[in-house]
């Protein structure tokens, strides 16, 4: 009888789990000069109620794209299809401003070498523009959350683009037809000089915000700035996992600021208890330089800005169990790569 009750127990887990809506995700990110985009891939690439329609990536280098690539691979989404912005460079990451953290863009993508793009082959992600409209076409309506962790490049392509094989409908349209939510890192509230926001093209940034229809919601720069997380993940992370090495080569061993991971945090589960809003009423607006203002406007209602419900150790201890839990739904993988390099990836990683 126990048994019986078990099987049927299993049983209606199993349907009640297939019939759990899963949320419709892009993530637009800059996977290149900072890690926590790292940090937030893992974040989307392991949630069970998330289904990553696609990765584009906002900076043109081609380790990023494979990169990213390695990484969902690892986590078994090489499914999920990869962007990123033309042309492409060979650029890697320096340091030419602290000279204290690490390139690791280049690492992950050979050492993890996998998924969509093989090593070497960058050339074969996706246009960021036509992947958008393809995602987006073939999803429901109001269907599609978009957390932007970088330059907003590909994001203003996609509202200047127009109907093709995939849509008839132009860019705004189909924007205002398939996406729910916009959630972009980057800012200071009320005002701020933000680097996602002047860093690539300012005027691209400002297309964006102050045309974009729908919903947006904005995690500024003081927001994950003291939420210090990737401790846990690579003192207690499998050694075959990416990420965690992607924070060792960068921080050399230390606790990382949590921009990216806190977007996508939210962007994933909403509020949560983690979130609360900053204002009631207004919108964002961007200047030509890159800086931004909030504009308070009784009659606007469509935009907002988050501030932590929660103290920073609180915050960080939450990204960090996610981190974890991610890290070991995937343990099974091997410690190496057989195809090429035949040694032991954690070999020189006894950290």
């Amino acid at each position: 009888m126990i048994k019986i009750l078990c099987a049927a127990v299993h049983l209606f887990t199993a349907i009640s789990l297939s019939r759990v809506v899963r949320k419709n995700f892009i993530i637009d990110t800059d996977l290149f000069s900072d890690v926590d985009d790292a940090g937030a891939l893992l974040l989307a690439a392991t949630a069970p109620h998330v289904n990553l329609l696609a990765v584009n990536v906002n900076y043109p280098s081609t380790f990023s794209a494979l990169a990213a690539s390695a990484i969902l691979a690892h986590y078994n989404r090489a499914d999920v299809p990869i962007g990123i912005r033309r042309p492409l460079t060979n650029n890697t990451f320096f340091d030419a401003w602290y000279y204290e953290l690490g390139e690791y863009a280049s690492k992950i993508a050979h050492q993890w070498s996998g998924g969509s793009l093989p090593w070497g082959h960058a050339e074969k992600a996706w246009d960021p523009v036509a992947l958008y409209r393809k995602a987006l076409s073939e999803a429901d309506d109001g269907s599609v959350t978009i957390a932007s962790i970088g330059f907003l490049d590909n994001l203003s392509g996609l509202l200047n683009s127009t109907a093709d094989a995939f849509s008839t409908l132009p860019g705004r349209q189909l924007v205002a037809a398939k996406v729910s939510e916009l959630v972009i890192m980057g800012g200071g509230y009320p005002f701020g000089h933000s680097y996602n926001f002047w860093g690539s093209d300012p005027g691209l940034a400002a297309h964006v915000v102050n045309t974009w229809d729908g919903r947006i919601v904005f995690v500024g720069d003081d927001v994950g700035k003291f939420v210090r997380t990737g401790g846990p993940l690579m003192a207690n992370g499998p050694r075959s996992d990416p990420v965690r090495k992607a924070y060792i080569c960068y921080t050399f061993l230390q606790p990382q600021s949590s921009w990216d991971p806190l977007t996508v945090l939210y962007a994933m589960n909403g509020l949560g208890d983690v979130f609360r809003f900053g204002n009631e009423y207004g919108y964002n607006y961007i200047e030509a330089n890159g800086s931004n203002r909030w504009v308070w406007d009784k009659e606007a209602r469509k935009q907002s800005f988050l501030r932590l419900k929660v103290d920073d150790a609180t915050a960080a201890a939450e990204v960090d169990r996610l981190f974890l839990r991610g890290a070991l739904s995937v343990r099974g993988k091997p410690t190496y790569d057989g195809n090429r390099a035949g040694y032991p990836l954690q070999g020189h990683w006894e950290l």
